[in-house]
């Protein structure tokens, strides 16, 4: 999964989007390091809140715009 990337890309700390996504601290450090997999409404709030793809998000596309991106054009 691309969370840490994402993260760092938007220069967030784990505490600040752990906060925005509603989730314990704890629990995003273990989903970025692999120790535990998000269930896939957590794997869509994610996704909506960096506005990528779950695709993008689980490494499956590269392409990073969401499907809501995709659809305006």
């Amino acid at each position: 999964m691309r969370l840490k990337y994402l993260r760092e890309k938007h220069h967030m700390s784990q505490q600040r989007l752990a906060m925005n996504l509603h989730i314990n601290q704890n629990t995003l450090s273990r989903y970025e390091n692999h120790r535990r997999e998000a269930d896939y409404a957590t794997l869509v709030v994610i996704a909506d809140h960096f506005d990528v793809s779950l695709d993008y998000l689980m490494e499956r596309d590269d392409d990073a715009s969401s499907y809501r991106a995709r659809t305006r054009k």
